[in-house]
């Protein structure tokens, strides 16, 4: 080295945290598919996240479930070091920071409780318990006891939805009047061809039915692009009171297979909202949103959004009399893909991990998973009663 040679100074590499992470339930489709594979595994694949002051955050997760032998297999497949049948022992573990939870919904507040109590952070599919009384409990207990909690809100981090965020926040719609949404498929009854979702989907007993499955969700997506629900009318229908289980055998169906819904949102908006099991697909995609508005309307989907604008607006004249040869489809414009959209559930696991490792407040919390549950617990109630109920104001003071 020279006089005037100057040696650089060696690049540091940022500081990397690791995170343990028990996955409870990942066996299923939601949480083998989304939240192992396409979320934690992807963040540690990739080599973490990096925090907003260079720091990375990666993750390291043990799987817990009943079956030894199919854990062993995900581990094996996806180069996973840890998992256990003993949840106990693994909420005991130090090592593990955070507890995931994708269990079936009658087993999910047990665990919930066993977590809390372990002091454990808490992130967790919904809905967050079978009662609304139940799901409050479990946000007070985490409350007392200094647990950070997050519940999953997934499709509000869909493409179409959050291209439908930018034109709220835009003032494309001017006042907006009303939402219609629909959602649904076909799920085959089992006997001539396999059924595309289990059969406790089917059973009340078992926590099945598309309104306590469904209904959480149109409760996040409403409150947080267009107000909060103040009423639900609901009509809840069994379609096909018989299906066939796993094993080939035959079922009643004791939950419901159908729900049309009517929201009164805050702001006067209303929505309607039909959810189904037993519908044949004859839309762009399986769920999508019509939005009117004093300025324009939206159509949008998973993925695809388009708009109408008041100036682009045809005029149409009702005459049953004569066929109109007006194609409606085509005054219709493409919103355009200006961004690169993520796996929705892995940008939430994102932020959330963002949120635990900065200590910021979390607004997708347990509360925020009650008021699901409250919404699906009054949509029942609704349709037993015939009538419209009135949602109450949840809080925990």
């Amino acid at each position: 080295m020279t006089d005037t040679t100057v040696a650089s100074a060696p690049t540091a590499r940022p500081q990397v945290r690791e995170i343990g992470i028990i996955m409870n339930g990942v066996s299923g489709r939601m949480g083998y598919r989304q939240h192992l594979v396409r979320s934690i595994l992807a963040i540690r694949d990739q080599g973490g996240i990096e925090m907003p002051d260079g720091s990375k955050v990666t993750v390291k997760p043990i799987l817990v479930g009943r079956s030894e032998a199919k854990l062993a297999e995900l581990a094996a497949k996806h180069d996973i070091e840890d998992y256990t049948t003993d949840l106990d022992a693994a909420l005991a573990d130090p090592r593990w920071e955070i507890y995931a939870d994708f269990l079936v919904t009658k087993a999910r507040a047990t665990a919930l409780r066993k977590a809390i109590a372990a002091g454990k952070t808490i992130y967790t599919e919904k809905p967050t318990a079978e009662s609304v009384e139940e799901s409050l409990e479990l946000a007070q207990l985490a409350r007392e006891a200094g647990v950070k909690t997050g519940v999953v809100h997934d499709k509000l981090y869909l493409p179409g939805l959050q291209k439908l965020k930018r034109l709220i926040d835009s003032g494309f719609f001017g006042r907006i009047l009303s939402v219609r949404g629909e959602f649904g498929y076909w799920v085959f009854e089992g006997d001539w061809q396999p059924a595309q979702r289990p059969s406790w989907n089917y059973r009340a007993e078992d926590g099945g039915g598309i309104i306590v499955d469904m209904f959480p969700h149109w409760n996040y997506v409403l409150e947080n692009l267009f107000g909060k629900v103040e009423t639900v009318y609901a009509q809840a229908s069994t379609h096909i009171p018989t299906r066939w289980d796993e094993n080939d055998e035959p079922y009643t169906a004791t939950a419901e297979d159908a729900a049309y819904g009517i929201f009164e949102l805050a702001g006067g908006a209303v929505a309607q909202i039909n959810s189904s099991w037993t519908v044949r697909v004859n839309r762009d995609e399986l769920v999508e949103f019509h939005v009117d508005g004093t300025h324009g309307s939206a159509v949008v989907g998973l993925f695809g959004a388009k708009i109408q604008h008041r100036n682009a607006t045809p005029k149409p004249v009702w005459n049953p009399d004569l066929a109109d040869s007006h194609n409606y489809d085509d005054d219709w414009a493409e919103v355009p893909t200006n961004d690169v959209f993520q796996n929705g559930f892995r940008q939430q696991w994102e932020e959330f991990l963002t949120s635990y490792v900065e200590g910021t407040a979390y607004e997708f919390d347990l509360l925020a998973g009650a008021r699901g549950v409250m919404l699906a617990e009054a949509g029942l109630q609704s349709s037993r009663a015939g009538r419209k109920v009135e949602l109450a104001e949840l809080n925990l003071d």
